[in-house]
């Protein structure tokens, strides 16, 4: 059950006791929405909030977006009953938080299965503290229905004593060990929130620091950080354009019997063509997707 190819430049989260964003979302450009029902919702409506999300996501009013249920962490009162509700409202993934171990991905995927969950159904998990990050080999691994690494940098960040400064020095070991874990087993990953709503120029900055560091998108907290994350994380024109050469120049010089070619004084191998046929079929997927949206 590899993750199929989809665009994920921007995950928006959306609180699940407020109705009005619930609407909203069914109009905001976002990659993917992420319902909570965690730290957005106080205990007196988790109850409520749930059969809310769960009756929204049913509607099927969200298409073409990829729609996913943050349900409350392993051990709470709720998490039970959030996975079996999620795992019949038609959403496409649930994310999990505070996941540290390859044992609970399992027991996840066996309660999923266990509450008739789809295959489609994905399973997403929190990488959040100094435990999950050290394990992060073992998470990945643990199950072929786990697609998506969602990244809790303010969780980090506490845990560690450390601070918020710009450039993230204070965390980038361990957010780079996260992208190696992904990629290492084919996952997706997705880099955490930028808390400065206001500060354009200082998303700006940490998206592109993440999309140079390999993260595939970036979860926001407010619509306005949509635009710039879909940006930022989509090939540009440029990158497009060059991924294009490097397939055309290699197909040339296969069929002239080379295993090599040359692209603006670049040596291109089958491993370039590789990245460049990937960047041109995100491409045809995003424009595939905001054709219908």
């Amino acid at each position: 059950m590899a993750p199929t190819l989809r665009p994920r430049r921007s995950a928006l989260y959306l609180p699940g006791n407020n109705a009005r964003a619930l609407e909203k979302g069914k109009t905001l450009p976002a990659d993917a929405l992420i319902f909570d029902l965690e730290d957005a919702v106080g205990p007196d409506a988790k109850v409520e909030s749930r059969t809310r999300v769960c009756q929204a996501i049913s509607s099927g009013s969200y298409q073409p977006r990829e729609v996913v249920v943050r349900v409350n962490g392993l051990g709470t009162e709720w998490h039970d009953d959030d996975l079996a509700a999620v795992a019949g409202s038609g959403a496409h993934g649930v994310l999990v938080p505070k996941v540290e171990k390859g044992e609970q991905v399992d027991a996840l995927v066996s309660a999923l299965d266990a509450h008739g969950a789809p295959e489609s159904l994905r399973l997403w998990v929190m990488i959040e503290t100094p435990r999950a990050f050290l394990r992060i080999e073992e998470i990945v691994s643990a199950s072929a229905r786990l697609a998506v690494l969602v990244i809790g940098t303010n969780d980090l960040v506490n845990d560690l004593h450390a601070l918020h400064v710009p450039g993230r020095a204070t965390v980038v070991p361990a957010l780079s060990m996260a992208v190696l874990g992904a990629r290492a087993e084919g996952k997706v990953i997705l880099d955490g929130v930028f808390n400065a709503i206001a500060d354009d120029d200082g998303f700006r900055a940490e998206a592109r620091q993440g999309r140079q560091m390999g993260f595939d998108g970036k979860t926001l907290i407010h619509p306005s950080q949509i635009g710039p994350a879909n940006e930022v994380f989509g090939p540009s024109q440029e990158e497009l354009d060059d991924a294009r050469r490097i397939i055309s120049a290699y197909e040339e010089a296969r069929a002239a019997g080379k295993s090599v070619a040359t692209v603006d004084g670049r040596m291109i191998e089958s491993l370039h063509v590789r990245d460049a046929e990937r960047i041109v079929a995100l491409a045809d997927r995003i424009a595939e997707l905001e054709s219908v949206s």
